[in-house]
C-alpha cells in the first residue's frame, strides 16, 4: 500500500464524512428535542435531490434558485411530515413515533418510485462544479472544495445560533425538558417545526453533494446514508452539533479504509463497519465521544 493510495482513501472518507456530517447535524437537532429516531429523514434526503434533478430538466434556471426551491420544497415535505404524522402522536411515546416514521419513509420512497420509476436516473453537475484540482497525491473536485467548507460554515452558524439567539436558548431548553419549557411559555410547536426546517435544508443540501459525488440517483438512496447519519450523530455524541460533524468524519473516513484497505472478499460488507464500529465505541462511551454525563433526558 502506497502512501498515495492511503491518501486517497482518507480523502474518500472526508468526502462521504461531510455528507454523513450535515445530515447528522439535522439526525442531532430533531433527537436532541423530541427523542424521534426520524427514519425519514434519509428520504427527505431523496426528496430534495429529485426536486433539484427535476427543475434542471426544465432549463432556464441557475443553479443557485434551483438549489434554493428545492431546499424549500424539502423543508415543506419535512414540516407536512411532523404536523401530520408526528405531531398527533407526540403524546403516544417514542417507539410510536419510532414506527410511524418508518411508515413516512416507506410512503416517500414509494411515492419517488410512482412519480420517478424505481430506476437510477445520471444527475451531472454543471462543469464548473465537477472541475478538477490537484492537491499533492489527492484529486479534489471543486463540490468537494465546496463541501468541506460549507461543512464548518453551517457548523459556526448554528453554534451561534444556538447559543446566542432566543431561538438557539429556546432550543436547548427543549431539548433539556421538554414538559418543563412549555410551562415556562416556550412554544414548543414552533421550536420542534424550526428544528425540522433547520434538519431538512441541510438534508436537501447533503443530497446534493451526494448526487454529485456518485452521479446517480434512485428512489432509496437516501435511506443507508440516513441511518449512517444518525449513527455519527449517536457516535459524536447526540444533540452534540460538533459531535455530529465530528462522528460524521470518523465514521466516513473508518467507512473508506475499510473499504479500500481490506481484502476485497469482505468489502461488500462496509455498510455491516458501520455499526459494529458504532456498537464498539458506545461499549466505552455509552453518550458518544462528545455526549454529556446524563443520557436521555426528558
Amino acid at each position: 500500500m502506497t502512501s498515495s493510495y492511503f491518501l486517497s482513501q482518507l480523502m474518500n472518507g472526508l468526502k462521504i464524512g461531510s455528507v454523513y456530517a450535515i445530515v447528522a447535524i439535522g439526525y442531532s437537532m430533531v433527537y436532541g428535542i423530541l427523542r424521534l429516531i426520524n427514519f425519514a429523514h434519509g428520504d427527505i434526503l431523496t426528496v430534495g435531490v429529485y426536486s433539484i434533478l427535476t427543475l434542471m430538466a426544465f432549463g432556464g434556471l441557475p443553479l443557485w434558485l434551483i438549489i434554493i426551491i428545492s431546499i424549500c420544497i424539502s423543508i415543506g415535505v419535512g414540516v407536512m411530515v411532523e404536523r401530520f404524522a408526528y405531531r398527533p402522536l407526540r403524546s403516544s411515546g417514542e417507539e410510536t413515533t419510532l414506527i410511524s416514521s418508518l411508515a413516512v419513509s416507506s410512503i416517500l420512497q414509494n411515492v419517488i418510485m410512482m412519480i420517478f420509476s424505481p430506476q437510477k436516473k445520471a444527475f451531472h453537475l454543471p462543469e464548473y462544479l465537477t472541475a478538477l484540482h490537484k492537491v499533492g497525491s489527492v484529486t479534489l473536485s471543486t463540490m468537494n472544495i465546496i463541501t468541506f467548507i460549507a461543512v464548518f460554515v453551517i457548523l459556526v452558524i448554528l453554534s451561534i445560533v444556538i447559543k446566542r439567539t432566543s431561538m438557539g436558548m429556546a432550543m436547548r431548553a427543549c431539548s433539556d425538558n421538554l414538559t418543563a419549557s412549555r410551562l415556562m411559555g416556550i412554544d414548543v410547536n414552533k421550536i420542534i417545526v424550526m428544528a425540522f426546517v433547520i434538519g431538512c435544508g441541510l438534508a436537501c443540501v447533503a443530497g446534493l453533494m451526494l448526487a454529485g459525488e456518485y452521479k446517480t440517483i434512485e428512489p432509496m438512496m437516501g435511506f443507508v446514508p440516513g441511518l449512517k447519519a444518525f449513527c455519527a450523530a449517536v457516535l459524536g455524541g447526540i444533540g452534540s452539533l460538533s459531535g455530529a460533524v465530528a462522528g460524521g468524519f470518523i465514521l466516513g473516513i473508518a467507512e473508506m479504509l475499510f473499504a479500500g484497505l481490506m481484502p476485497t472478499s469482505i468489502t461488500p460488507y462496509r455498510e455491516a463497519f458501520v455499526f459494529v464500529l458504532l456498537i464498539i465505541v458506545l461499549l466505552f462511551k455509552p453518550n458518544g465521544i462528545f455526549g454529556g454525563k446524563e443520557a436521555n433526558k426528558s
